[in-house]
């Protein structure tokens, strides 16, 4: 059983692969790869889907900042975080930002798997564990 869980976990792996352009996610690529598996439907049709769609969210969310604020953050702010990022990463960045109330004051910023802490929420948190 084994075999067949690295199989397909290679196989979306390839999927993956053949979705990027020049190293980037491209839609066109994506789209051509999902119509291929509904074409010729590997074994394990479902489980390859869900591996492939895995890797792409993953993907996705490493050019993302998720940008959440307590109050208003003005473009400028977005702009210099988007510009940032994008040096930090090395890569192109989007910025989207997300009205979340308790944090109190201040941002957060989540890149992929990493988060970047700059509220008050954060702060009293991190007292609160000492």
């Amino acid at each position: 059983m084994a075999s067949g869980k690295k199989k397909t976990q290679q196989l979306a792996r390839q999927f993956f692969r053949l979705s990027l352009e020049d190293g980037v996610l491209s839609a066109d690529r994506v789209a051509g790869v999902l119509e291929y598996i509904e074409k010729h439907r590997p074994s394990g049709t479902m489980a390859v889907l869900k591996a492939y769609h895995r890797l792409v969210a993953a993907e996705f969310a490493r050019g993302q900042a998720v940008v959440e604020h307590a109050g208003a953050v003005g473009e400028a702010a977005l702009a210099a975080i988007t510009l940032a990022m994008g040096r930090k990463y090395g890569r192109k960045i989007s910025v989207v930002a997300r009205r979340n109330d308790a944090l109190l004051a201040g941002i957060r910023v989540r890149v992929g798997d990493d988060a970047y802490e700059a509220s008050v929420a954060g702060q009293l948190s991190t007292l609160a564990a000492v």
